[in-house]
């Protein structure tokens, strides 16, 4: 049987500052087919070319990545500002009503960054334009300068709920992880559980209650050196093993129609 496909929704981008593209970090490709063991498949964010029942259809899980263009506030009720930085509507268009669909049928699913933040604005959550803003938090940000790795490292510890699926899945109630974020969760959407915080009160690390399914998603960058990070390469691993789980389920419902 070959490997399963996993969806990695895509970010759209002007290359030069002239030329439309739909782009994808190679660093969540390679997490994909080395940790996870599935085919990497990359997404258009763009309703007018790909639905999303399509690729339920043709995906047995979905990967969704960082950016750097935020989810509207006006999919959680507030008004833009420049506070909210920038936008990218298609994907929005995409990603929400996918997150849903996903949730419901129980088909694997993780976020990543402004994926974990569309899990949570796609479950009726809001979201803080600018986490450093806000009394007693820490700056979450990508450092400015400095090589790839220095961007990268280890920065903060995140606490997890002892008894969560996190703790269970990563072997410790605290792990130290890396942070590029600036906005963060407000408001947990419904069924929304915050399994893990950052020493601030950042919310980190989310899941949906009663979920039929795998929806392990995270704040931090797991696809920073995933092959050996010992928190990320168990989160890809496991959704690896989720997308196995529905691929083979899929296999057997077809076999048997």
């Amino acid at each position: 049987m070959a490997r399963p496909i996993i969806g990695i929704i895509s970010n759209n981008e002007l290359v030069n500052g002239q030329y439309p593209a739909h782009t994808g970090g190679q660093m969540n490709s390679q997490a994909i087919s080395k940790v996870a063991g599935c085919i990497p498949f990359l997404i258009p964010a763009d309703p007018t070319v790909v639905t999303v029942e399509e690729l339920l259809e043709t995906c047995d899980g979905f990967l969704l990545t960082g950016g750097r263009p935020n989810v509207h506030p006006s999919q959680y009720g507030e008004v833009p500002t420049p506070a909210y930085g920038d936008f990218d509507e298609n994907r929005d268009a995409i990603t929400l009503p996918l997150v849903r669909a996903c949730v419901e049928r129980g088909q694997p699913i993780m976020g990543i960054c402004r994926g974990f933040q569309e899990v949570n604005v796609a479950m009726g959550g809001s979201l803080y334009p600018e986490i450093r803003d806000l009394p007693g938090r820490d700056n979450h940000r990508m450092p400015p300068d400095g090589t790839l790795e220095e961007k990268f490292a280890l920065r903060h510890c995140v606490s997890l709920s002892e008894n969560g699926p996190f703790a269970a899945l990563l072997g410790s109630p605290k792990v130290m992880t890396n942070t590029l974020h600036g906005q963060g969760i407000k408001e947990p959407g419904s069924r929304v559980v915050v399994d893990g915080y950052a020493p601030d009160g950042t919310p980190e690390a989310i899941y949906i209650k009663d979920a039929p399914g795998f929806t392990l998603s995270v704040q931090w960058h797991p696809e920073w050196n995933a092959s050996n990070d010992p928190v990320s390469r168990p989160l890809f691993e496991a959704l690896g093993d989720a997308a196995r789980k529905w691929q083979a389920a899929k296999s057997a419902e077809l076999a048997s129609a």
